[in-house]
């Protein structure tokens, strides 16, 4: 007999036969599909090499194939090689075949993260028909979604996120897709109505239509009382309420409605979500939150920047809790100590509200897990003591505007894990701690900013800091050296001091934004700046270099931003900045600059704020300026300029427009908030910083000059300037009559010129003129009447030996003739009509003969009967005119005859 152990042993290797055939059938290819695949292939473009396994006989071996182990048949084809590590992902491109109809078993089709040439999706895979899931998302397809696909009647998930349809509607027949479980259509350039179809799908585990355009939601949606996850985040609903029907969405865990104009309560229906465990509803316009369920699973609870109002609400029914995100609204009161009790606690931020009151220990006693902590822009007190050990490792910690100080926390110092850290604004007083290097080699970001630090900083040239913020503390020595990864650094404000040739020891190739303003640096400034060829922002003013600007400034064809001012440079502006295309704000005011303006000046169109202000640059104002369409500020003031001022200024576009059109970059500032970048310039005769609102400033200052000729009469066309400012110089002729165009004038200052003539009355009709100043000129005539001229100063008007009139002494006219009310001569008055006497009378005997004449003649014209009489009477009037001359002839002829006789 065959013994039980030879039993056992045979069984064995049948056994291991029967898994080793079964596994060489699972991996045996199909030789038809493999062909398919091959033809696949070859209407592909792999410059990257990702199908380079497709060559051997085993198909079900190639790359992103997937065969069943049963039949070898080729069942899913996976070919998404997005990889988030790579800066530049690979992908495939080119043409989809219709090889893949070949591919009868086929349920999974991946091609997702590739560039198809932002062609249609084929319309041949609406007849794959087998097909389970279909993955086309980021794979950049255009026009419609074509219509045969609603004969995949068998899909349980379509993924068409981030591709172009045109802005079409979703299409109606994915309402006949009952098997649908997910639907993904995120990013899509999708518009319209979401179709109320959609409710037909009762199947639906997950929807998303984020980031699209949609309007309206329809009622039937309430019919998917299976899903799961619902974003409908990143659109427009037209700030209606959110939808009571969702709160009958009872299996919903996961629910989205950011960003997408939401307003009023958030209503209490959604307290039915009981399985809710993330809820964004943030950026929208909600007032009034309805109260959590207690025992809820929430997780994840994001509200930032709404307009909820009152006390924080009450989180102790939220256990779950991992993400708590109030951010941005405006909330009042104390931080309750009941948030301690959050103990799965990951994310807290309740930065940008009106917190205050003091946050001690016991709101952090149990947030063991705590990983990012926010509280920045609060009027929040930190009553922390400097022995405290945190039971919390922190990653990220922003403090910023609250009252940290006066001494910097020494309970950092066991935040081993920590890589962004902010206490801008925090009040410290203090210098920085020794142990504050040690944390540099793991920081990211570091912003200090706006406080009164004190102490050097080293070396950062080993470190991984992006962002760099110590600006305006009290920092001195040399510059240290810079991170070399760095994308933002701001020095400025401090009392760093030396030559900065250190930032030419290492290559900067990240660095968009750089601020060393307002210390005390000196020397040359280093050649060397193609090293930062990404540089966008570059702020050296109020420093005390010499030299001349270095010619490699040239290079940074990036720059958007260039600020010297006030930094004692000398020599002429390098011609080599005419290749620096993108420079929308050049300010190298106040230093020792010499030769003219460049006429090259006149290429830079993005230009929009240029100051040559306080120079000694010489020559004329070139007229290639007027190529500067863009202009908001214009500053050539305390130069020697010489010549006429061109008359091209209607070219200026910019300043004829009310609109605000500054199109300038904005800069990370303190805090990570976006600042635009500022400048100083003069406003109303006074040097000011503006900063933000520099968006705002309009204004030309050519003054303190030699400049000569008329004032050019395309300056009228500047209906929106600000500020014109064109006193001390050698202007000659009348002031342009048609001033009163520049209606948004809120300061005018020509004094100290040769200018002659009368005011013009249009000046007269610039209601917003704050600041005026036309002394020290040939004018003459009375000063136009109205509400605003007689407002200002007699200084305005000083050493005109011709002016008249309020608010100077009266016109020698005007106290000769007695006052009156006529409002005809009122009106004369007001336009500056005013005759003399004989003008007067010789007026009054033209119009009297005129009415006279026309009044007699014009009636005999239209009455006969009149006119007969007329004649008549005339006639009898003659006839006894001729009598009696006849008779007193005749009479003095006897008289006379009779005296002869005697």
């Amino acid at each position: 007999m065959i013994s039980d152990k030879t039993i056992a042993i045979k069984y064995l290797l049948l056994l291991l036969f029967c898994v080793f055939v079964s596994g060489d059938a699972r991996v045996r290819c199909i030789e038809s599909e493999r062909e398919a695949l091959l033809s696949f292939k070859n209407g592909l473009i792999d410059t990257d090499g990702i199908l380079s396994s497709w060559r051997n006989e085993e198909c079900c071996k190639w790359y992103g194939v997937e065969c069943s182990n049963t039949t070898g048949h080729v069942i899913a084809l996976r070919l998404d090689v997005y990889d988030r590590k790579l800066a530049s992902p690979r992908n495939l491109r080119g043409k989809i075949g219709p090889s893949l109809l070949e591919l009868h078993h086929l349920n999974h089709l991946d091609l997702s993260h590739n560039d198809f040439g932002g062609n249609p999706i084929p319309e041949f895979i609406g007849s794959m028909k087998q097909l389970q899931h279909l993955n086309l998302s980021w794979s950049n397809f255009s026009g419609s979604i074509p219509p045969r696909l609603g004969n995949l009647t068998n899909l349980r998930s379509l993924d068409l996120t981030a591709n172009d349809f045109g802005g079409n509607p979703i299409p109606e027949f994915i309402g006949s897709m009952k098997q649908l479980q997910d639907l993904f259509l995120r990013f899509s350039n999708l518009s319209g109505a979401i179709p109320p179809h959609l409710g037909n799908l009762t199947n639906l585990r997950s929807l998303n239509l984020n980031d699209n355009d949609f309007e309206t939601i329809p009622l039937l949606l309430g019919n998917l009382t299976n899903l799961r996850s619902l974003d409908l985040g990143w659109n427009d609903f037209g700030g209606i309420q959110i939808p009571e029907f969702i709160g009958s969405m009872k299996e919903l865990q996961h629910l989205s409605l950011h960003l997408s104009n939401f307003s009023g309560i958030v209503p209490p229906q959604l307290g039915n979500l009981t399985h809710l465990r993330s809820l964004d509803l943030s950026g929208n316009y909600l007032r009034s939150i309805f109260p959590f369920i207690h025992g809820s699973v929430l997780e994840t609870l994001v509200l930032y920047y709404n307009h909820f109002t009152g006390s924080m609400p009450d989180l102790r029914g939220l256990p779950s809790l991992t993400e708590l995100n109030l951010r941005g609204n405006n909330f009042t009161g104390s931080i309750p100590l009941n948030i301690g009790q959050l103990s799965r606690l990951q994310v807290l931020d309740l930065s940008h509200n009106s917190l205050e009151g003091v946050a001690s220990e016991s709101h952090f006693s149990k947030l063991d897990k705590l990983k990012s902590l926010d509280l920045s822009f609060n009027s929040l007190i930190l009553d922390i003591a400097p022995n405290w050990s945190p039971p919390f490792q922190l990653k990220i910690m922003r403090l910023g505007r609250c009252n940290v100080g006066p001494y910097f926390p020494k309970w950092l110092q066991t935040q081993t894990n920590l890589t962004y850290l902010n206490l801008d604004g925090a009040n410290i007083a203090d210098e920085a701690p020794w142990w504050l290097g040690s944390m540099f080699s793991r920081l990211e970001e570091l912003s200090l900013s706006d406080n009164r630090i004190s102490g050097t900083i080293q070396n950062l040239s080993s470190t991984f800091i992006w962002y760099l913020d110590l600006s305006y503390n009290q920092f001195s020595g040399p510059i240290p050296l810079l991170p070399p990864y760095a994308d933002a650094i701001f020095l400025g404000g401090n009392m760093f001091s030396g030559s900065v040739s250190s930032i030419c020891s290492t290559r900067h190739p990240d660095l968009q934004y750089l601020d060393l303003s307002n210390n005390q640096l000196a020397g040359e400034l280093p050649n060397c700046w193609e090293k930062m060829s990404e540089l966008e922002y570059l702020n050296l003013a109020n420093n005390s270099f010499s030299g001349e600007i270095p010619r490699s400034l040239g290079s940074l064809h990036n720059l958007n931003i260039l600020q010297m001012h006030g930094s004692g440079f000398s020599g002429e502006l390098p011609s080599g900045l005419r290749h620096c295309q993108e420079l929308s704000l050049l300010d190298v005011g106040g230093n020792k600059l010499t030769g003219e303006v460049p006429t090259w000046i006149g290429q830079l169109y993005q230009m929009q704020f240029l100051n040559f202000r306080e120079n000694k640059l010489h020559g004329s104002v070139p007229p290639e300026i007027c190529n500067l369409t863009n202009i908001q500020v214009l500053d050539l003031s305390i130069n020697d300029l010489s010549s006429m001022i061109p008359d091209c200024f209607n070219n200026f576009t910019v300043l004829a427009s009310k609109n605000i059109t500054y199109a300038g970059s904005v800069i990370f500032g303190g805090n990570g908030n976006l600042d635009y970048e500022y400048s100083s310039f003069q406003w109303k005769g006074k040097e000011s910083e503006y900063r933000k609102n520099l968006g705002l400033l309009k204004l030309i200052d050519l003054s303190s000059n030699r400049l000569i000729g008329n004032i050019p009469k395309s300056f009228s066309n500047m209906s929106h300037l600000r500020s014109l400012n064109l006193s001390r110089n050698s202007l000659t002729g009348h002031i342009i009559p048609d001033i009163g165009r520049m209606e948004m004038l809120d300061s005018l200052d020509l004094s100290h010129n040769q200018l002659s003539g009368k005011i013009p009355t249009s000046l007269a009709e610039i209601h917003t003129l704050g600041v005026l100043d036309l002394s020290n000129n040939n004018l003459a005539g009375k000063i136009p009447t109205g509400t605003q001229l007689q407002s200002f100063n007699a200084s305005a008007y000083a050493n005109n030996g011709g002016l008249c009139g309020e608010p100077l002494a009266k016109c020698p006219r005007d106290s000769l003739r007695p006052s009156t009310t006529n409002p005809v001569e009122n009106m004369n008055e007001k336009d500056g009509d005013n005759f003399s006497f004989m003008q007067e009378v010789g007026i009054s005997l033209a119009f009297g003969f005129i009415f006279g004449f026309w009044g007699v003649v014009g009636s005999f014209i239209l009455k006969k009967s009149w006119r007969i009489a007329f004649f008549n009477l005339f006639d009898a009037a003659g006839d006894w005119f001729y009598v009696k001359i006849v008779l007193f002839l005749s009479k003095c002829k006897r008289s006379w005859n009779a005296e002869m006789q005697r």
